[in-house]
């Protein structure tokens, strides 16, 4: 079998991750067969419809399903003619603790069981705690009486991001106890390594596949913790954190990615991610690692209250029945995600300090709305600005970096707006007649790069994503 020879392909899930994947697979030559128990979703991703947001991949979706390449549907006996399996399921954070639920994976796994032969490659791809792999292992020779191959393949997705990093990545990685497990992975990625060679593919055991991914959140979410930390030094002592992490970024070891002071991080990987690998190093009695982390986790919650009361401040003490306009509801730009947003975080908090809070993002107002009914929403700029006494850019979508300053200007109350992901440009709108805060910077602008560029080119602190979804 050659690099380009087509595989049929199962993907078992169709969330955030598992749509992607099953997209890219078909995008790569494969014929997928993609599986989820939501009649709903399997009914639209059928009609090429996305139950969420993200650039680019819809297109994908409904280019394979209208040529036969890429099919969904509710009935696991259909992947039956897949070779290799793809567990593609969501592993949230549990309801009580720290760790991964692996109620889904675990409910795949009997599903698929029935379907698989000794011919079968079942890959995991979801973010799972070490030790995940041999059970998966050994829970499928339960369920069918022999051996079934079981190999773990993190995904490194940023949302926003997915589809060129799910075709175009950084880096394979492949955990397996056969030879023959991790050659039949690369065969799947095969298109990928032939056009780039020189892509790295890391061939190791499970527990290393299944540490990577939360490792890698974890040293993310610890180096916009710590920059977090170094703004707040910096308002403390006249300082500017843009010029310290520019400065900081020009360093080879340590780069200049993730290193955007602001709101801090927020999303459905980052954050449980963390969680886990801290629940992890604590289960394995690594007590100082547990620790570590346990802070970062701590700084990066602080930072939403910090600009609650920065807020609360330029309003004079309290924001009892001021009219206050949030810029942002997604955890980040490029998506509708809302999952422990820091920016419906803090309108929620000014709501319950008794603002009138009206909250605008491009993207992500229907799940805004389910996830904080009580507050209020604007459709656009205007309806959200129009008499609002205080603005707030809580997520640093490029609609907000470009508004003009004077224009808003003659919309608002008050000419006052908290900048709490250093997206705007402070010289231009100061020159409007705002007054600007920004977090960790002096408070006189300059006229000069705001920030290091953010990483692989993406404007956001977290984009990082690797962010990934499982």
């Amino acid at each position: 079998m050659t690099a380009w020879e087509e595989l049929t392909i199962s993907v078992i899930g169709t969330g955030y991750l598992g749509a992607t994947h099953a997209a890219c697979m078909a995008e790569l030559g494969h014929r997928v067969i993609a599986v989820d128990v939501d009649e709903d979703k399997i009914a639209a991703l059928s009609e090429g419809r996305l139950p969420f947001y993200e650039p680019g991949l819809s297109e994908l979706v409904a280019k394979h399903v209208g040529s036969g390449a890429l099919r969904f549907t509710t009935s696991f006996r259909e992947v039956a003619p897949a070779t290799i399996h793809f567990l593609c399921v969501g592993t949230p954070q549990r309801p009580r603790g720290d760790g991964a639920d692996l109620s889904h994976l675990d409910s795949a796994v009997r599903s698929l069981a029935p379907f698989v032969t000794e011919k079968s490659l079942v890959v995991g791809k979801s973010t799972v705690p070490v030790g995940t792999a041999d059970q998966v292992r050994a829970r499928l020779r339960t369920l069918t009486g022999r051996p079934v191959e079981v190999a773990w393949n993190p995904e490194f997705l940023r949302e926003g991001h997915a589809v060129a990093d799910t075709v175009r990545p950084d880096r394979i990685v492949i955990g397996s106890v056969s030879a023959e497990a991790d050659e039949a992975v690369r065969r799947c990625y095969g298109r990928i390594t032939s056009e780039n060679p020189d892509l790295p593919v890391v061939s190791t055991n499970y527990a290393n596949a299944e540490l990577v991914k939360t490792a890698a959140n974890a040293f993310l979410a610890t180096k916009l913790s710590f920059i977090n930390v170094v703004a707040d030094m910096c308002e403390a002592a006249g300082g500017d954190v843009a010029v310290v992490a520019e400065a900081l970024g020009h360093d080879p070891r340590i780069g200049g990615q993730f290193l955007r002071a602001g709101l801090g991080f927020g999303g459905g990987c980052l954050p449980k991610d963390l969680r886990a690998f801290r629940d992890t190093a604590a289960r394995l009695d690594v007590v100082a690692g547990a620790d570590l982390l346990r802070q970062v986790d701590h700084v990066n919650n602080e930072r939403r209250r910090h600009v609650v009361d920065l807020a609360t401040e330029h309003c004079g003490g309290s924001v009892l029945g001021v009219r206050v306009a949030v810029l942002g509801a997604a955890f980040k730009p490029g998506s509708d995600d809302v999952r422990d947003s820091p920016a419906l975080n803090v309108a929620a908090s000014l709501h319950l300090r008794g603002a009138q809070v009206t909250v605008h993002d491009p993207q992500a107002l229907s799940n805004a709305r389910k996830e904080f009914p009580a507050l209020d929403y604007a459709e656009n700029l205007t309806d959200a600005l129009t008499g609002a006494s205080l603005a707030l850019v809580l997520t640093e979508w490029e609609d907000y970096r470009g508004l003009d300053p004077a224009a808003v200007g003659a919309l608002v109350e008050r000419r006052v707006v908290l900048d709490a992901r250093n997206a705007l440009d402070r010289v231009r709108w100061t020159a409007a007649g705002w007054t600007v805060h920004t977090v960790g910077r002096s408070q006189q602008p300059h006229a000069r790069r705001p920030h290091p560029p953010s990483p692989r080119g993406v404007g956001a602190d977290q984009l990082g994503e690797p962010v990934g979804v499982g």
